[in-house]
């Protein structure tokens, strides 16, 4: 990329801060962080039936920034920072942030519509991260990507179709085998929101790019 990923840095800094947070949170008594977490996170039966409710709404933003652990943060911010800067530089630093979170909030329609029933809290960064890996597919498929390929060869590099498209498919037969198991959390995991927050990346950047919002490379 030619420019600085300014906002894809201050949205790692921002993710990793509010998980400091969490982490002080912890220190003065696990329940206290588990009240605040289901307070702020996305609960797909809470808002269906709190559908009139501001604040249960605005659990769909709020949810993009939490995590469950050190390594669910770091495995975000590390895929936001390998693929962020290139789909930044190619909208620009606002457009970004704006495509960010709407890619966010169609994850957590997503989810939404394929467990609403769950009682499940959904946390994470991740819906609005797939996002950008649709945007990246869509942008620069050719690109190569170092990749950690288990059982196989330890490390290879992969163009960005290839391996984004291995990694969407894994996502949406997941989600499959969740919603044909009836099990709204996917084993705690999202399925359905990194899907569809791949897909929203891909229809938004088709969009951003016949109107001309989208640099060329």
């Amino acid at each position: 990329h030619r420019r600085a990923p300014v906002m894809t840095t201050l949205l790692i800094a921002a993710n990793v801060a509010v998980f400091i947070y969490q982490i002080v949170l912890m220190l003065k008594g696990q329940r206290v962080l588990e009240g605040w977490l289901t307070e702020h996170a996305l609960v797909p039966a809470r808002l269906i039936d709190g559908v009139a409710d501001r604040e249960e709404w605005l659990t769909v933003f709020s949810s993009m920034f939490l995590h469950g652990g050190v390594a669910h943060v770091l495995g975000n911010c590390w895929f936001l920072w390998i693929f962020g800067g290139n789909v930044e530089d190619r909208l620009g630093s606002f457009q970004f942030l704006l495509f960010y979170l709407l890619t966010g909030v169609a994850a957590a329609a997503a989810q939404l519509l394929s467990h609403p029933s769950s009682a499940i809290p959904m946390i994470g960064a991740s819906g609005a991260i797939s996002g950008v890996l649709g945007a990246y597919f869509s942008l620069v498929p050719r690109a190569w990507i170092v990749t950690l390929v288990p059982w196989i060869v330890p490390i290879v590099p992969l163009p960005a179709f290839v391996f984004l498209f291995v990694w969407f498919a894994f996502q949406a037969m997941n989600g499959v085998g969740a919603w044909m198991s009836g099990a709204g959390g996917g084993g705690g995991v999202a399925w359905w929101a990194h899907a569809g927050g791949f897909a929203a990346g891909v229809v938004l950047i088709l969009f951003a790019r016949k109107r001309g919002w989208a640099r060329r490379r």
